[in-house]
């Protein structure tokens, strides 16, 4: 199987998340899309971040009904600091036959020389690339200028929203309505659970 990595702190998963998943989970190089919670990423604050079990709950909560979808708790089970390559690593290892690939968005990649080992990550994996602006042209012509590679597609017709997991957050915070921004899974789990609130 060739899966694609998304990978996120997922705090909370919103309907902007799912789009991307969905739609990369159609590309014709990718049978399924698993969404990586991760623990804790180093360049945001580890005090904003929910518990691991409430966001891999929620993801879970909001692909029930995808089969094109899975939530992936693999990196919950894996030595701190942990880098991306020891999960790839790791995942290859435990499933010899299938491919994985990375799924990232185009401000990510114009950092990515500075990851732990990128160039055995570029070496063994795909890359998918998709913009992180409304019309991507610009985010992604400043990506191409900055590294060419074989291993590296980028995917123009990714249907991007300008929602934030922190302005969702905020707007929980302020009691503000949140419906379409989450799906209704989710929003009933952080209603029930009071999540998110001052």
């Amino acid at each position: 199987m060739r899966i694609g990595l998304f990978f996120g702190t997922f705090n909370p998963i919103h309907v902007g998340h799912l789009i991307i998943a969905n739609h990369m989970a159609q590309h014709p190089a990718i049978d399924q899309v698993w969404l990586v919670v991760t623990p804790h990423n180093p360049h945001k604050e580890k005090s904003s971040l929910l518990a691991d079990h409430l966001r891999l709950d929620m993801v879970r909560d909001a692909i029930y009904d995808s089969p094109h979808l899975k939530a992936s708790d693999i990196e919950f089970h894996l030595s701190k600091p942990n880098y991306t390559i020891s999960t790839l690593t790791h995942l290859q290892e435990k499933y010899p036959k299938d491919e994985f690939s990375l799924l990232m968005g185009a401000d990510n990649l114009r950092s990515f020389h500075k990851w732990y080992n990128w160039e055995q990550i570029l070496s063994k994996h795909r890359l998918y690339i998709y913009p992180r602006i409304a019309d991507g042209s610009k985010d992604q012509n400043e990506t191409l200028a900055f590294i060419k590679h074989q291993h590296i597609e980028f995917v123009a017709d990714v249907p991007i929203l300008g929602i934030s997991a922190s302005s969702v957050r905020s707007r929980l915070a302020e009691g503000k309505d949140c419906s379409y921004l989450l799906t209704e899974p989710v929003l009933k789990y952080i209603t029930d659970r009071h999540l998110y609130q001052k």
